[in-house]
C-alpha cells in the first residue's frame, strides 16, 4: 500500500488529522476527550489556514500563531502543543520531509505554580500523623498515613490515589504501576515509608476487597480524601484552604526540583503527556540553576 503523500495532493488536512488521531487513540491510549480537543484545535487551524495546515511552512504557521495573541496563555499553550506534535508526527511517519512547527515556543507561565506547601509545612502533617497514630493506631489513622504517604511521595492525582487496587503497592518493590489519564500506564517511586503505611492500613482491607482504599460497594470518594487532608491541616496549624490532593502532588514535584531532578524526569513522574504541561515548573528549575551558579562558579566569590 502506498503512503500518502503531502506533494501527490493524495493526503488532505481532514485525512492528515484522521491518522494522527487515530494514532493517539491507538498507540497511546488518548482519551475520547483528549481526541475531541485535539481534533478541535487542528480542524481550527486548517479552517485558518485555507485547508493548507498539513503543507504548511514555517512561515504560515508563524502568522497563525500571531493570530492567536488575544487567547488565553494556557490556550495558546494547549494550541501550540497539538501543532508541534502534529507535525512531528507526520515527519516521523514520513508524509513531510521537514517539521515546521520546531520553532513554535511554548509561552512563559504568566504566573508562578499554583499552590504548594513548603517542606516545614509539609513536616508538620507528618508530625500531626505520627502523634495521631502513636496515640491511637486505629483503622482510620492507618488509612489516613497511607494516603498521605503515596499523595506526597509518589505524586498522584487524587483519582489515581483512591482507586488503586488491593494489591498495587507491595512492600520492597519500590513503586507501583498506575493506570492514569486515558487508561495509560505510567510506573511511580513508592518509598520505604510510604509503604510501610500501606501495609499497616492493607492488614484492616479485606483480602477479597478489589481496591486499596475501599468504601462501601467502591473505593474511597474524592470528596472525602479532600475532607481528611483538610482536617488534617487544620490540627497541623495549616489554614485548609491552602491544601488539596493537587496541592500535596504539586509539593511532590516542587520539591523534587529543588532536590536536582530534571523536568523530563518530573514528566514522567507525572505522567504529563506533553512537556509544555510539566514546564509550569521551570521556575522552581530556573532558580535552583541560578543558585547552583552563584555557589558553585570559580568567579562567584
Amino acid at each position: 500500500m502506498t503512503r500518502p503523500d503531502l506533494s501527490d495532493g493524495s493526503l488532505t488536512d481532514g485525512g492528515a488529522i484522521a491518522l494522527y488521531l487515530d494514532m493517539l487513540a491507538a498507540e497511546q491510549g488518548a482519551a475520547k476527550n483528549t481526541l475531541l480537543a485535539y481534533g478541535r484545535d487542528l480542524r481550527l487551524a486548517s479552517e485558518d489556514l485555507s485547508g493548507q495546515l498539513a503543507r504548511a511552512a514555517p512561515a504560515d504557521l508563524a502568522r497563525l500563531v500571531a493570530g492567536w495573541s488575544g487567547l488565553a496563555r494556557a490556550t495558546v499553550a494547549r494550541k501550540g502543543s497539538v501543532l508541534r506534535r502534529f507535525f512531528a508526527f507526520l515527519a516521523a511517519e514520513g508524509h513531510r520531509a521537514d517539521d515546521p512547527a520546531q520553532l513554535i515556543e511554548a509561552p512563559a507561565p504568566a504566573r508562578p505554580l499554583p499552590k504548594t506547601l513548603a517542606e516545614g509545612d509539609v513536616a508538620r502533617l507528618f508530625a500531626v500523623l505520627s502523634e495521631r497514630l502513636a496515640a491511637d493506631a486505629s483503622p482510620a489513622n492507618l488509612r489516613l498515613s497511607a494516603l498521605v504517604e503515596l499523595l506526597y511521595g509518589s505524586g498522584l492525582r487524587a483519582t489515581e490515589l483512591v482507586s488503586l487496587p488491593r494489591h498495587a503497592v507491595r512492600t520492597g518493590q519500590g513503586h507501583a504501576i498506575l493506570t492514569g489519564k486515558g487508561g495509560k500506564q505510567r510506573l511511580v517511586p513508592v518509598g520505604g515509608a510510604a509503604e510501610r503505611a500501606v501495609a499497616a492500613h492493607a492488614a484492616n482491607v479485606a483480602p477479597g476487597e478489589r481496591y486499596l482504599f475501599p468504601s462501601g460497594a467502591s473505593h474511597l470518594s474524592r470528596v472525602r480524601l479532600f475532607q481528611l487532608l483538610k482536617g488534617l491541616a487544620a490540627e497541623a496549624g495549616i489554614p485548609p484552604a491552602r491544601i488539596s490532593p493537587h496541592v500535596l502532588r504539586h509539593a511532590f514535584a516542587t520539591h523534587l526540583l529543588e532536590g536536582g531532578a530534571d523536568l523530563r524526569t518530573l514528566q514522567t513522574l507525572l505522567g504529563h503527556a506533553d512537556i509544555a504541561t510539566t514546564q509550569i515548573y521551570t521556575h522552581v528549575q530556573s532558580k535552583a540553576l541560578v543558585d547552583l551558579v552563584n555557589t558553585r562558579h570559580p568567579l562567584a566569590d
